[in-house]
């Protein structure tokens, strides 16, 4: 009894000290560090604020560490370059900076501790994000920016947008919250041209003439009516692009004495008017970025976690959701996306695969030995190779994950195998010598002591170099060798220990309540 206490008081007191992540951080030695400028500023502007928050990174970072440098700047060419992008830029006043660490640097995650806390006070007009570097976190992250990723989605913008910003500021201040930022900002600026349709329709233009018009100038007409000349001399089609020059469109003023046409020409000259002349134009703020999920209008809270393990934040981040779901718009959702929720379900799927594992071992052994007994005190050496595995990751320092889970389902077979070897030993000594349980069960772990040692110092010796987290990448399976070590040194105390006291307590129970002359080993089947 003492023993099951210790058990359950180790798993009950160290397990929620552990924490969870859902895979363990791998030190590659890359930063990727993703900047946005205030909404509305040009991509030349955003190149040199780039170059002062490159100053403050080479102020952190030495130079013996460093390897590389390189920003991009702006949005991506194509829309398909933007779609296989994992930073989510929305304008020129985003930018990347990739970060290279020379081989035998500091831990990354210094810098990127240190480089937080610097560059909030140096440029606090810049929204800055670490973003995952490393093709492990990008793809734990499912092409999202940040492993913590809160959709509200519905038709109401603006009640979701003030729902959205307390959700917000409530959820940056939980602990180990870090980076957290709204990705559909409501602040960029704009130029709201308002037509006079009457007076266009007296010069023999509408509404479509003047968009067509504006939509040419100044973004080009190659989508609106695409032309192409073929060189003579190589063959190659090249685009032909119409547009006012950027450096003549560089005032309101410029703007108003833009042409509009119909494209008539000569046959009526009355449509040449300029664009003052027909509207009034008004400046005004609106969304840097419009997003959708399933067609419905999307805001996304990102945020990333440092000094605290993903699940205890996760908790907590569900747990802020729940306390403001009263204030939540009606025919709104909100839903936790990203990492975090993935780890909850693996994490769930994981647990349920541990519990199905032991009672499948439980129920194959009822079947090998006939009886309902012997597997029950087989399997009393497991919850020692679970308190063993949560010993283990207490004392080396590592949060429950994947990995670990893992290696406590491959803990389970090993386990049960050396039980098997002393229950097995023990029932054929009473069966076939007449001993009683407690000799039996004394020369079962007498004799039995070297098969189980060898086989459970087999696992554990090739287990080390993997606990130890040795080579590139090591980190990733790290966990589950410390729990296969841990799990294993517990559950072979237990089998040679203690299961051999249950087999014998149980056994004398048995041999009292037998009927007369009828072997306990007997009864037990």
């Amino acid at each position: 009894m003492a023993f099951l206490l210790f058990l359950g008081v180790s798993m009950g007191t160290l397990g929620p000290w552990l924490g969870s992540d859902f895979f363990p951080s791998v030190d590659g030695g890359q930063i990727k560090l993703h900047m946005r400028a205030p909404s509305g500023i040009r991509v030349e502007q955003t190149a040199r604020i780039a170059d002062a928050v490159e100053d403050t990174i080479r102020s952190v970072i030495p130079a013996n560490d460093m390897d590389s440098l390189i920003d991009n700047i702006g949005l991506p060419i194509s829309g398909i370059n933007l779609s296989y992008s994992t930073s989510a830029p929305i304008g020129p006043g985003d930018a990347d900076i990739m970060i290279s660490l020379k081989d035998g640097h500091k831990p990354t995650a210094d810098y990127v501790s240190e480089l937080r806390k610097v560059l909030a006070e140096k440029h606090p007009d810049i929204t800055f994000a670490f973003l995952p570097a490393d093709i492990v976190s990008q793809i734990l992250n499912f092409g999202l920016p940040s492993p913590i990723d809160i959709q509200v989605r519905g038709r109401k913008v603006a009640e979701n947008s003030a729902y959205v910003h307390d959700l917000y500021n409530k959820i940056r201040r939980i602990p180990g919250i870090v980076d957290a930022r709204i990705q559909q900002t409501s602040d960029y600026p704009e130029l709201r041209v308002n037509v006079d349709r009457s007076r266009a329709q007296d010069v023999g233009l509408t509404q479509r003439d003047v968009a067509t018009n504006m939509l040419i100038s100044m973004s080009g007409s190659f989508q609106t009516s695409p032309n192409f000349w073929l060189s003579p001399q190589n063959g190659v089609s090249y685009p032909i692009v119409t547009q006012v020059p950027q450096y003549k469109m560089d005032s309101l003023e410029s703007l108003r004495n833009l042409p509009v046409g119909n494209g008539g020409g000569s046959a009526n000259p009355q449509s040449g008017q300029i664009l003052g002349a027909l509207s009034t134009i008004n400046r005004g703020v609106g969304t840097a970025v419009i997003s959708h999920y399933n067609v419905q209008p999307t805001f996304d809270i990102f945020a990333s976690v440092q000094g605290r393990d993903l699940g205890a934040v996760g908790k907590d981040v569900d747990a802020a959701i729940a306390g403001k779901s009263a204030d939540m718009p009606k025919g709104s959702t909100v839903e936790p996306r990203g990492q975090m929720l993935t780890q909850q379900q693996s994490f769930t799927g994981l647990y349920q695969g541990l519990i199905f594992a032991i009672a499948l071992v439980y129920l194959l052994m009822v079947v090998n030995f006939q009886s309902w007994v012997d597997p029950f005190i087989i399997i009393m050496a497991l919850p020692a190779a679970l308190a063993g595995i949560v010993w283990m990751l207490f004392l080396t320092g590592t949060t429950l994950s994947v990995p670990a889970l893992t290696g406590a389902i491959m803990c389970m077979g090993v386990a049960t195998a050396n039980s098997i070897l002393i229950v097995s030993f023990a029932r054929e000594r009473m069966h076939d010598y007449g001993d009683d349980p407690y000799t039996a069960a004394h020369a079962a772990g007498f004799t039995r002591l070297r098969p189980v040692m060898m086989t459970a110092l087999a696992m554990i010796i090739g287990m080390v170099p993997m606990a130890l987290g040795l080579g590139e990448g090591g980190e990733q399976n790290a966990p589950l060798g410390r729990a296969v070590i841990g799990g294993l040194v517990f559950a072979t105390l237990a089998t040679l220990l203690f299961v051999p006291v249950v087999f014998k307590f149980v056994y004398s129970h048995l041999h009292k309540h037998a009927p007369m002359g009828e072997p306990a080993a007997v009864a037990a089947e």
